[in-house]
């Protein structure tokens, strides 16, 4: 299928790697031209040479924080000044603070803060300062990452379930704000993703992993190309009339109807 944005500049934030590198990769195999915000300049600059490399689209790497005003400020500047601002923005973010507590054990002023910050004040900053650029294009597709939990709570998610929520509300008022002029705005929410391509703690373990499978009627972890369809698909054409919703991506794991 055409999904007819090829030629397209997509923006995808925290893209250094995992899941945002996975999403630019998608996007970039669609003939869409990338550029990547994240901290870690040196692995941008890797990113945007393999995408390049792989998809024959332009790449550009912008390191920043996204919670930092003036990196995003700085961020908008240069979109403004290279293509006029992007036609497809990516959502993505950061992780909360590990290990992950029971609720009333999450006590600690300062990990609310940090999930506060990484997950919901970074969107709202990268938002407020880029889709200003897309609404004078008359165009656009926003997709905001946020996670099944946000629909039903997983124990121990308190602080990303907060915060996720937080940009699920953020992303509906922002869907009815800007749909009349020709973007739409919607979620991925996913769950059970094999992370087995990542190092460190951010990985599941064998024992988890295989915990994992048992909570989905799939029996087996989701991938990272089918979570990167459903963004590329709600970044493309076809998607034009659907706006405002929240996608679930996690193997029929949630048990409720709607």
């Amino acid at each position: 299928m055409n999904l007819g944005i090829a030629g397209k500049t997509a923006l995808v934030t925290a893209s250094s790697g995992g899941m945002g590198r996975n999403i630019a990769h998608a996007l970039a195999a669609e003939g869409v031209n990338i550029v990547l915000f994240a901290r870690s300049e040196d692995q941008l600059k890797i990113n945007a040479a393999e995408i390049e490399a792989k998809h024959g689209v332009k790449a550009l790497a912008i390191a920043g924080d996204m919670t930092v005003d003036a990196d995003v400020e700085r961020l908008a500047r240069t979109l403004d000044a290279h293509c006029g601002g992007p036609d497809i923005l990516i959502l993505n973010s950061g992780r909360a603070p590990n290990p992950l507590r029971a609720t009333l054990d999450e006590t600690e002023a300062a990990r609310w803060q940090a999930a506060y910050q990484t997950q919901l004040w970074g969107v709202i900053e990268v938002a407020k300062h880029i889709v200003p650029l897309m609404v004078r294009r008359e165009w656009g597709r926003i997709v905001a990452i946020t996670s099944s939990s946000v629909k039903e709570p997983m124990s121990h998610h308190a602080l990303s379930t907060v915060f996720r929520a937080g940009v699920t509300a953020y992303m509906k008022h922002l869907a009815n704000e800007v749909g009349g002029r020709g973007i739409t705005v919607n979620c991925v929410a996913p769950a059970l993703i094999d992370t087995s391509h990542r190092v460190g703690t951010s990985a599941y373990s064998a024992a988890q992993t295989e915990a994992r499978k048992k909570m989905t009627p799939l029996g087996r972890m989701g991938t990272q190309e089918e979570l990167t369809g459903v963004v590329t698909f709600l970044a493309s054409m076809q998607a034009g009339f659907v706006t405002g919703s929240s996608i679930q991506v996690e193997g029929g794991m949630l048990r409720a109807m709607t």
